[in-house]
Order: structure tokens, then C-alpha cells, then sequence
């Protein structure tokens, strides 16, 4: 069997592997399978292919392997769903209590308690929404 056919082998596995795994280790190394594996093609003799194979792998795995690890682990840039509401300003459309009421945020119409027990926000007031429970936003009045 010709060594690029081996190459090419030891590439798909390592790639399947790392489709179950998602370490991104596998996945460098399968990626320098398949270079190794056109090298092979060309014709360049086993020893240089296992020279190639080594620094291929030790370069992904030294300097690309840290810089996806620190993609993975980075919070997503930018807020979606309720959790964007969180911060920002809405206005009251019935008055606010600790008990219930009704605020208009970003063109929608939510029900909402006030943050504090014992305030009491009037219709017309702009408050923050501190916090969301399920349908209900928990907000507080802008000083």
C-alpha cells in the first residue's frame, strides 16, 4: 500500500475521532495527516514524511491549539433573548408595584413587579430592567 494512502487513512480517523471528542487536538493532527499525506503524493521519502508529520503537528498543536482554546472558553459578545433586555430602560404603561404591572420595553408590552417591595412607580415613569422571571420583568426606577 503507498504511504500516501496510509496518510490519508490516519487523517479520516483522526478527523472522525475528533468529531466525537471536539478537542481540536485530534483535529490539528488530522490536518497534518492530510498534509503529510500530499506530501506523500508528490513523492518526498518516508523519513522526511514522518519530519513533516512532526512539525506540522507540533506547530497546530503549540500555536493554533491554544488560540481556539481561548475562542472556546470566551463568552459569546453579544447578549440574545431575554438576557439582552437586562440593562435596559423601559417605560411604564401601568403603574408598578410589588404585586404586578405593566412596561413597554423595546416596543413590547411585559408585565412587571418593581425590584423593591415597597415602591410604588407611577404610569409615565422610565425604570431598568434589573432582572427577568419568566414573563416578568423586575425593574427599578431611573434616578
Amino acid at each position: 500500500m503507498e504511504s500516501w494512502i496510509v496518510w490519508l487513512i490516519l487523517a479520516a480517523v483522526l478527523g472522525v475521532a475528533e468529531i466525537f471528542t471536539l478537542t481540536a487536538a485530534l483535529g490539528l493532527l488530522s490536518a497534518a495527516a492530510l498534509l503529510t499525506a500530499g506530501a506523500a503524493l508528490v513523492g518526498l521519502p518516508v523519513g522526511l514524511q514522518l519530519a513533516l508529520f512532526a512539525a506540522a503537528s507540533t506547530a497546530g498543536l503549540v500555536v493554533a491549539r491554544p488560540l481556539a482554546q481561548r475562542l472556546i472558553r470566551q463568552p459569546p459578545l453579544r447578549r440574545f433573548g431575554v438576557s439582552a433586555l437586562i440593562g435596559k430602560p423601559a417605560y411604564v404603561t401601568s403603574q408598578v408595584t410589588a404585586h404586578g404591572g405593566r412596561v413597554r420595553i423595546g416596543g413590547e408590552e411585559w408585565s412587571a413587579r418593581a425590584y423593591d417591595d415597597s415602591l410604588v412607580i407611577p404610569a409615565g415613569a422610565t425604570v431598568d430592567v434589573i432582572e427577568i422571571e419568566g414573563a416578568t420583568a423586575l425593574v427599578y426606577p431611573r434616578e
